[in-house]
C-alpha cells in the first residue's frame, strides 16, 4: 500500500499568524501517526514563515513513523538535516521567495550539486528522494546521481484531473514506470487531494509514497483532522 506522510507546514502557517503556539505542531504531529499516518513530512524555508528549524527539532523524537524533511538543501537546511537525521530528505528547487514549490530539479543542469548531496546524505544513513517534473529526461538525470527515490511534482496532474484525468496522469504513468525500471522508487506530492489521488493510486499502484498537506489540513477544517486522515488511508487501501 502506498504510504501517507502528512505535511505539517500549514499547522504552523495557522499558528505563526497569531504567535503563540496554538495550534501546536508537534501535537498535530503525533495525533496524525495515532490516527494512522504512516509518515510526517515538513518543509522548513529560509524565512521560517511555516515550519521553523526549531519545530523540526522538536519534532524529531516524536515521529516513530517516518520523518521526511523536505527543501531547498542551502547550507543551513544541510546542517539541520545532518543534525536532526530524518528517514528521508526530500530536495526540492524552492527558490528563496517561493509562495509554494512550483518546479522540479533540471537534473542535467545540477547533476553534480545532486550528486554531491546524494552521496552526503546516504552517507549518514538517510534515504534521499529528489523532487522531479514528469519528464523523461530530468528522472535519467536523477537516476544519475544515485538518488533512493525520486518525487514527481503532480501540481499538473491535479490542474488538469477535474477536465481531463486520463491526459492529466499519462506522463506521471511513464515516467513513474521509467524510473522504477532505472531501479529508484516513486514518491508523489503536491495538491493532491481527496478528490484526485484515488484515480493517481489506481493508475500507478507502485507508488511508495504521497505526501499530502494543503488539501489535508483544509479538509480538516470542515471534517476534522482523524477524520481526513482516515478518509486518506481509505482511499490508498482501495
Amino acid at each position: 500500500m502506498t504510504r501517507l506522510s502528512v505535511n505539517i507546514n500549514k499547522i504552523a502557517t495557522i499558528r505563526n499568524s497569531r504567535g503563540g503556539n496554538v495550534p501546536n505542531v508537534l501535537d498535530a504531529a503525533i495525533n496524525c501517526q495515532s490516527f494512522g499516518a504512516q509518515g510526517i513530512t515538513v518543509h522548513p524555508r529560509p524565512d521560517e514563515r511555516h515550519i521553523k528549524y526549531l519545530d523540526v527539532k522538536e519534532i524529531r523524537p516524536h515521529v516513530y513513523t517516518e520523518f521526511n524533511i523536505e527543501g531547498n538543501p542551502n547550507q543551513k537546511f544541510i546542517d539541520l538535516v545532518l543534525e536532526v537525521k530524518p528517514e528521508q530528505v526530500t530536495l526540492v528547487p524552492d527558490s528563496h521567495n517561493a509562495i509554494t514549490s512550483s518546479q522540479g530539479w533540471d537534473t542535467i543542469k545540477y547533476r553534480k550539486h545532486l550528486t554531491d548531496l546524494v552521496k552526503e546524505f546516504q552517507k549518514h544513513g538517510i534515504r534521499t528522494s529528489i523532487f522531479v517534473d514528469p519528464v523523461m529526461e530530468m528522472v535519467e538525470g536523477a537516476a544519475k546521481t544515485g538518488t533512493d527515490r525520486i518525487e514527481l511534482y503532480t501540481e499538473p496532474y491535479a490542474t488538469l484531473f477535474p477536465t481531463d484525468k486520463i491526459k492529466a496522469v499519462r506522463p506521471y504513468i511513464d515516467t513513474a514506470n521509467f524510473a522504477k525500471k532505472l531501479g529508484m522508487e516513486v514518491n508523489a506530492g503536491h495538491d493532491l487531494s481527496l478528490l484526485n489521488l484515488k484515480y493517481l493510486i489506481t493508475e500507478i499502484p507502485f507508488i511508495a509514497e504521497v505526501s499530502i498537506g494543503h488539501a489535508l489540513i483544509s479538509e480538516a477544517l470542515y471534517m476534522g483532522l482523524e477524520t481526513v486522515v482516515k478518509r486518506y488511508l481509505k482511499e490508498l487501501e482501495e
